[in-house]
C-alpha cells in the first residue's frame, strides 16, 4: 500500500472539512483503518482453517462455514470502508474542478478580470451540496452495514459452538469457531466506532444546516433593511425637490367627489 498517495488524498480531505469532520477522519483513519489493515485481518486469517466439526463427513465443514459465514467480516469491513471514504475524496475532486475553472477563467480574462470563485474551498453553492450529500452517504453507508452486521451475525456477537444440519452432513453435527472472544472484541470495536462515525455526521450535518439558515436569514433582514432605507431615501429627496424648486407640490381638492365629476365632464 502506498502510504505517501494515502497521507495526500487525507490532508486534502482535512483542509476542506469542518471540525467535526476533521475529527470524523482521524476517528475512521486511527480506529477503523489501522486496526483493520494491522489487526482484524490477522485475527480473521484462519477462521476457515480452524473451523473444526465433530465429523469427517467429505465437504460438511465446508458448507458448515458457508452457512454461518456467508460473508467474511473482514471484507464486509474493506467494502464499507472503501464505500465511506469515497464522498470525502469527491468533495476534494469538487474543489479541485472550482480550482482549475478559476485558474483558466483568469487566463482569459487577465488578473484584474475578477474571480469566478473568491475561495474555491469555501462551502458554498455547489460544493456545500456535494459537502451535504457526502454526510448524508457516509452516514447511511455505515447504518447499512450496521444492519448487515446485525442481520447476518445477531448481536454482532460469534458464539463458540454451533450446531450444523445441512447436506452432506449425516446428522446435526457440533461446529467450533477459532478464536471467538477475540474476534467478537475487535467486532464490538468495530460497531462501536462506526456508530461514534454516524453520530458526528449527523451532528456535522446539523451545524452546516443550521449554519446556513443563519446566514440566509442574516441576508434576507439585510435585504429589507436596504429596501426600507432606499424607500426612505427616495422620500426624502423628492421632498428636497419641492422644497428646491419654485413649484408647489399639488394639493388635494377640498371635495374629491366633485372634482371626479368635473374632470369626467
Amino acid at each position: 500500500m502506498n502510504w505517501g498517495i494515502f497521507e495526500g488524498l487525507l490532508s486534502g480531505v482535512n483542509k476542506y472539512s469542518t471540525a467535526f469532520g476533521r475529527i470524523w477522519l482521524s476517528l475512521v483513519f486511527i480506529f477503523r483503518v489501522l486496526v483493520y489493515v494491522v489487526t482484524a485481518e490477522r485475527v480473521w486469517s484462519d477462521d476457515h482453517k480452524d473451523f473444526d466439526c465433530n465429523t469427517r463427513q467429505p465437504g460438511c465443514s465446508n458448507v458448515c462455514f458457508d452457512e454461518f459465514f456467508p460473508v467474511s467480516h473482514v471484507r464486509l469491513w474493506a467494502l464499507q470502508l472503501i464505500l465511506v471514504t469515497c464522498p470525502s475524496l469527491l468533495v476534494v475532486m469538487h474543489v479541485a474542478y472550482r480550482e482549475a475553472r478559476e485558474k483558466k477563467y483568469r487566463e482569459m480574462v487577465g488578473e484584474n478580470g475578477g474571480h469566478l470563485y473568491l475561495n474555491p474551498g469555501k462551502k458554498q453553492g455547489g460544493l456545500w451540496w456535494t459537502y451535504v450529500c457526502s454526510l448524508v452517504f457516509k452516514a447511511g453507508v455505515d447504518a447499512t452495514f450496521l444492519y448487515v452486521f446485525h442481520s447476518l451475525y445477531p448481536k454482532y456477537t460469534l458464539p463458540p459452538v454451533v450446531k450444523c444440519h445441512a447436506d452432506p452432513c449425516p446428522n446435526t453435527v457440533d461446529c467450533f469457531i477459532s478464536k471467538p472472544s477475540e474476534k467478537n472484541i475487535f467486532t464490538l470495536f468495530m460497531v462501536i466506532t462506526a456508530a461514534i462515525c454516524i453520530l458526528l455526521n449527523l451532528v456535522e450535518l446539523a451545524y452546516l444546516v443550521s449554519k446556513r439558515c443563519r446566514e440566509c436569514l442574516a441576508a434576507r433582514k439585510a435585504r429589507a433593511t436596504s429596501a426600507s432605507s432606499y424607500k426612505q431615501d427616495d422620500l426624502l429627496s423628492g421632498d428636497l425637490i419641492y422644497l428646491g424648486s419654485d413649484i408647489h407640490p399639488p394639493l388635494l381638492p377640498d371635495c374629491p367627489r366633485d372634482h371626479m365629476k368635473k374632470t369626467i365632464l
